[in-house]
């Protein structure tokens, strides 16, 4: 197995087409066996077409946490239809592997290119990955995290951040 978007469109193609979901391959490399957290993100073109993850381990292995969250964006993400069969040759695949949380006292311990950030206020969190197209400052990336969550701008939070290892497929931007 080559590299971990490799596994998440190994994933979401049967499942997809069959309901079948795949076991892990026997040959993992050292990485992939141990537990991790890792978001996988879907895009047609560069339009998202869903995004699922996970900011602590859920699964014995980070494969299957690969795999997990793969049928997760393919399928769930509530802002978008499960993906169709035939939209399957169009997408591209990006796997992000979180660091462990890092609870953090205040913005000026973010940066959007390199860090990504949890904001939680009482049982509400949202997330948003480092290097994301247009946030640009801590105050977007922040004010996004807390939209996603329902934080109104006024709600006293409480921040983490954590970065990521990200595997990104070659992109095709012309396919149709």
């Amino acid at each position: 197995m080559a590299l971990p978007v490799d596994l998440a469109r190994l994933a979401v193609e049967p499942y997809i087409r069959t309901g079948t979901i795949i076991a892990p391959p026997s040959d993992l490399p050292l990485e992939m066996a141990e537990r991790g957290a890792a978001f996988v993100t879907l895009r047609i073109r560069q339009d998202l077409r869903g995004c699922i993850g996970t900011l602590s381990p859920t699964k014995a292995n980070l494969a299957e946490e690969i795999i997990a969250n793969a049928i997760l964006a393919a399928t769930r993400d509530p802002r978008f239809p499960p993906v169709r069969p035939h939209e399957l040759p169009r997408l591209n695949y990006e796997v992000d592997i979180l660091s462990p949380l890092e609870a953090i006292a205040g913005e000026d311990e973010l940066d959007p290119e390199r860090y990504g950030v949890v904001v939680e206020a009482m049982e509400r969190r949202g997330v948003l990955l480092p290097a994301i197209e247009g946030v640009t400052t801590v105050a977007l990336q922040v004010s996004i995290a807390r939209e996603k969550a329902g934080i109104p701008p006024a709600e006293e939070i409480r921040l983490s951040r954590f970065t990521v290892r990200r595997f990104r497929e070659e992109s095709d931007w012309s396919r149709p």
